[in-house]
């Protein structure tokens, strides 16, 4: 099994890439929100998960140890393929520890292909991976400590329900103006820049 892949990035579609190792390719599947961050050409190490079925054989880079564990936490779920589990990753962590202390599914239910009983049932897995864990979701929170204006929660529900996939909203959201105050104002301004 690969551990680690160390190399140069090379950006394809956005979520993948391919690593040259020493002139060999691979080609990973990135969380969007990783791969935002990587630049063409550049060195990095990616930490990986080798997901191998009879049929197929696919790498998934993380770029810090937690993400590829949490990753490897959700594809143990029932009904949680690495696609989905991919998606739920590139969610940021502080949103994920957020939802799990107010028990709010409307994040998790904003994702395509979760739904109420599955988002109910992920809070709890969520929970108790945070006991067992904690590094998993990075620093601890305080239930009350108030999310960036770019993880609006009301506005990735709402371009979500336009039939906008999560990572793309929350690499919108990422990207607008601090001074935005309100939820209709980061929903039009996103709108403009998808």
């Amino acid at each position: 099994m690969i551990a680690h892949l160390r190399g140069s990035i090379h950006k394809l579609n956005p979520g993948e890439a391919t690593v040259d190792v020493q002139g060999v390719g691979y080609r990973v599947s990135i969380p969007l929100d990783a791969w935002d961050t990587l630049e063409e050409g550049t060195q990095h190490m990616l930490w990986i998960s080798t997901y191998l079925r009879e049929d197929r054989l696919d790498l998934y880079g993380f770029p810090d140890r937690a993400g590829r564990t949490l990753f490897e936490e959700l594809i143990k779920k029932q009904g949680i393929g690495p696609r989905l589990a991919l998606e739920l990753c590139a969610v940021p962590r502080n949103l994920l520890v957020q939802a799990v202390a107010e028990q709010d599914e409307r994040l998790l239910t904003s994702i395509k292909g979760i739904g109420k009983k599955t988002a109910e049932k992920l809070l709890i897995d969520f929970k108790g991976m945070m006991e067992k864990d904690p590094d998993i979701f990075g620093p601890m929170h305080e239930a009350g400590t108030p999310v960036r204006n770019e993880f609006d929660r009301d506005a990735i529900s709402a371009l979500t329900s336009l039939g906008y996939d999560t990572q793309t909203v929350m690499h919108a959201l990422k990207e607008l103006p601090a001074d935005l105050q309100t939820t209709e104002d980061r929903v039009a301004a996103a709108l403009r820049s998808l």
